[in-house]
């Protein structure tokens, strides 16, 4: 992957695993050239079943763009930071990261559930 760029540039994602959290979720959104679709889909694939073999792992899902755009989303769900922070920090998924296509750009972030009275909860 040629690039991870934070979405909020003051609190990349070294910041927040350094966090101690229970049930956060990762959003992850990815650029990249349309000719890289193929290559970033078998790429993201692999990424995937090595995340959901790692202790904490909850689930995963995929979302593309619609139309045109070369835009992927991805959303998994963990039981920690500290269980993302073993898996993110892994040599073996390390070394996966430079699989992916030069042209694509990721964004990790993670979140965690808030409540919001009568609307949802955490």
């Amino acid at each position: 992957m040629s690039l991870l760029r934070p979405l909020d540039p003051s609190f990349p994602i070294d910041r927040q695993i350094a966090i101690e959290a229970n049930s956060v979720v990762l959003v992850n959104p990815f650029t990249l050239d349309k000719a890289d679709e193929a290559a970033f889909l078998k790429t993201w694939q692999d990424d995937a079943a090595f995340m959901k073999r790692q202790p904490g792992f909850i689930s995963t899902q995929l979302h593309r763009a619609l139309g045109d755009s070369s835009t992927y989303l991805n959303y998994a769900v963990w039981e920690s930071t500290a269980h993302f922070r073993a898996a993110f920090t892994h040599p073996d998924f390390l070394a996966k990261i430079a699989s992916y296509p030069a042209s694509a750009i990721a964004s990790p972030h993670l979140f965690q559930k808030i409540a919001v009275p009568g609307i949802c909860v955490a």
